[in-house]
């Protein structure tokens, strides 16, 4: 069920989770950006849900999004249960896609440390991270009924043998290391 606002009222619980989304059918619409910036972000969105809606399609979450933004364009995904529309929307992640969530608790001004953390936890495990999905839980209407504002980043990772082992190294090194009493 989605709020009347947009809003997912449910939506995945990926906090300090690895998660394979390859394979995922998803309804992926272009979205224009500027420096990372989505233009005209809240009527994609419309038109989004219109298509979910004209072509009956039903998604695992309802109204839950992932917004993936660049320089100059964007996209914006919703994944679905089954892809059986002849809309030229519908695509399937590509196998494996590796994503790590994390759960922020508050809005995109204080995104910084948690950006950095999602960073050094996919690092931390051997991954080599790639592009920066967000998914907004709230929004400014809902924010203050839901125990304020949510964004759920996802960093997308690919395994990787030299940071793997870089980092198996690292923890010989410390285990070898005398711990002081």
């Amino acid at each position: 069920m989605m709020l009347d606002c947009g809003c997912p009222s449910e939506f995945p619980d990926w906090n300090n989770q690895d998660i394979d989304l390859g394979g995922q059918c998803t309804l992926r619409l272009s979205i224009p950006t500027l420096f990372h910036m989505p233009l005209a972000y809240e009527a994609y969105m419309r038109r989004q849900q219109q298509e979910v809606e004209r072509g009956e399609l039903k998604e695992k979450w309802p109204g839950f999004v992932i917004t993936q933004t660049g320089l100059l364009g964007g996209a914006i995904y919703r994944l679905l249960e089954k892809g059986d529309s002849p809309s030229h929307h519908i695509h399937y992640l590509p196998r494996p896609f590796h994503v790590h969530g994390l759960l922020h608790h508050g809005d995109i001004g204080t995104i910084r440390k948690a950006t950095q953390q999602l960073q050094s936890d996919i690092v931390d495990a051997g991954h080599l991270p790639k592009e920066m999905y967000l998914c907004y839980l709230t929004c400014p209407k809902c924010a203050e009924e839901r125990d304020g504002a949510k964004i759920l980043l996802l960093r997308r990772w690919e395994a990787s043998a030299r940071l793997a082992q870089a980092q198996e190294k690292q923890q010989r090194k410390s285990a070898k290391t005398p711990t002081a009493n």
